[in-house]
């Protein structure tokens, strides 16, 4: 039921085709369920949604600045509170009207979002004498329904618990990320779970189906944190879960068309898993009315170019235009002497806009600018409701205020990274295509610390070749050995360059060279990660490749972060 955001620069608004849709297909929308989740700052908003829509329900996300009458009118099945920065019980802290808790309606507060409904509803919170912070143990006290079937001896058995954290019959292991707490429930709630250092881990209301749960159940960390979320909302919002992505390309495909017209289009294609299936998109609604100009900026990956341009270009199984631009040396160019993460962001983003425009000249009129935009750029860039920036993204961050184009498509912009997948396999994209790893908008050029340079970026797609190479071989070989997938294989992994240079010695001499980082994550969204266990001997390997057959590098590193609090890339 999603597609594309389209930007009217006359107007200076986004218009999200949720939006759309529901102003074109009034009654249809009206009868959908859906769950409404009200941001007040959280860093995992949009995970937060990403988890409903695995329970099959439709979601979407409000800033807390939404009129208590404008969230009646949608009648949600359900409300959902997320987390936030801010203390409830200062004055200018992100609050809400009581009467949203009087609606009759199913609400959920998460961390910030159950105090604050905590502190509304009577209780109090105050700063906790103990923060917690990371994987901590909570202990369920009777039988919420929230918690139904979670931390039980059964399973435990089965393997939940996917770490050496001990716990006993009525616990499980959740993300806490707090400096306040519930020292007092509100009237008319009890304590549903608690920690150590946590009276009130949870607490509820079955009367007016009112709950609070201290932790974060949206994250992976938390090892039942989607069974919770599925009791929410599958059992006490009494959601059917008939949402489905299946129809999301057929109504996709249909706005385009409704929207675009004859109208000519031009796409940023990087060969990527999302400009690439918003190209299939595209394409499938408009044909040669598409135009995808791939802008070889010198920051791909080893042969990265050449493989774009075989899929994409004359003789692929696409039908649209294809204009490959070299633009190696003007970029390295505008990169000499930068070092600032954000800035080297937002150059490469404005040169991509800046190239494109040029391209739009010698096409002739224009009247859209497509992206590969999805829900994490859109979280990361500050631009998902009330969240605040970590970094600014190539199709988002590095957007110049001034667009040559009547209007930007956007036809991914509500989808999490697995949702893009699945798109493009029913686009019928190639699956190796489909499941390619993520690469961001700029490239290596934030896979770089420091400064940029033809050399560093040599050095960079070399090591990483090496390290894709011998990792894609050992998991290849154990699938073919152990007829399974390997439970190691890291759903993202290369090579970036560190700006730190150390004294080695090889071949008897002394040398003063770089060293290389190895990433490597398991992901399920991308929204949180952590660090694969590749095993040792395939990394000493890489190590001994990268130190033998690279020149420049004379050490190499292996990045051991989570997300959080690390981000997946360096910059």
């Amino acid at each position: 039921m999603h597609g594309a955001v389209f930007y009217n620069k006359e107007k200076s608004d986004f218009l999200s085709s949720a939006a759309k849709v529901r102003e074109d297909n009034q009654e249809e929308w009206g009868n959908m369920e859906k769950v409404i989740v009200i941001d007040f700052g959280g860093q995992y908003n949009q995970l937060v949604a990403r988890r409903v829509r695995e329970c099959n329900v439709y979601c979407e996300i409000y800033s807390y600045r939404t009129d208590l009458a404008q969230i009646k009118e949608m009648n949600p099945k359900g409300i959902i509170l997320t987390g936030g920065p801010n203390s409830c019980y200062e004055a200018d802290s992100p609050a809400y009207a009581r009467e949203l808790f009087e609606l009759g309606i199913p609400v959920l507060g998460l961390c910030y979002g159950a105090q604050l409904m905590m502190h509304i509803l009577g209780g109090k919170v105050e700063k906790a004498p103990v923060r917690e912070y990371g994987k901590i143990e909570v202990f369920v006290d009777g039988t919420s329904p929230l918690f139904a079937e979670v931390g039980t001896k059964t399973d435990k058995a089965a393997g939940a618990i996917w770490d050496d954290h001990k716990t006993d019959d009525h616990a499980t292991i959740c993300w806490m990320s707090h400096n306040d707490y519930i020292s007092k429930p509100a009237p008319a709630f009890a304590v549903a779970a608690h920690t150590a250092d946590c009276p009130v881990a949870a607490a509820e209301c079955r009367e007016k189906n009112l709950y609070a749960i201290q932790f974060h159940p949206e994250v992976l960390h938390t090892q039942e944190g989607t069974k919770m979320l599925y009791n929410f909302v599958r059992g006490v919002c009494g959601c059917a879960g008939t949402w489905r992505m299946d129809s999301f390309v057929e109504n996709t495909v249909k706005e385009i068309r409704e929207k675009v017209g004859d109208g000519k289009v031009l796409l940023a294609l990087s060969g990527g898993v999302d400009s690439s299936v918003a190209a299939g998109l595209l394409s499938r609604a408009i044909g040669k009315q598409l135009t995808c100009v791939f802008v070889d900026h010198g920051l791909l990956r080893k042969d990265e170019g050449d493989e774009v341009e075989a899929v994409f270009g004359e003789g692929g199984q696409f039908d649209l235009n294809f204009i490959r631009v070299n633009a190696q040396e003007r970029y390295y160019g505008k990169l000499a002497g930068v070092t600032e993460p954000e800035q080297k962001r937002k150059i490469i983003g404005e040169e991509f806009i800046r190239v494109f425009e040029e391209e739009a000249k010698k096409i002739g009129a224009v009247d859209f600018l497509a992206q590969g935009t999805i829900y994490p750029d859109v979280v990361e860039s500050g631009l998902g409701g009330e969240s605040a920036v970590i970094k600014s993204h190539h199709n988002v961050g590095g957007l110049p205020e001034y667009v040559d184009f009547k209007e930007i498509v956007e036809p991914l912009r509500d989808l999490f990274k697995d949702e893009v997948r699945k798109a493009g396999l029913a686009l019928g994209i190639p699956e190796k295509l489909v499941f390619r790893q993520p690469f961001p908008g700029p490239g290596l050029g934030i896979r770089i610390i420091g400064e940029v340079t033809a050399d560093k970026v040599r050095i960079v797609q070399d090591a990483d070749a090496i390290y894709r190479e011998e990792v894609d071989k050992a998991a290849a070989s154990y699938a073919k050995e152990h007829g399974v997938p390997a439970p190691w294989k890291p759903d993202q992994y290369f090579a970036a360059l560190t700006n730190m240079r150390s004294v080695g010695v090889m071949g008897d001499e002394r040398t003063y060279d770089y060293a290389v980082a190895l990433r490597a994550v398991k992901t399920v969204d991308f929204m949180t990660a952590e660090s694969a266990e590749i095993p040792f001997e395939i990394l000493q390997k890489v190590m001994s490749r990268v130190i033998n057959e690279v020149r420049g590098v004379n050490r190499v590193f292996y990045d051991l972060t989570s997300k959080p609090p690390g981000t997946i890339e360096f910059e």
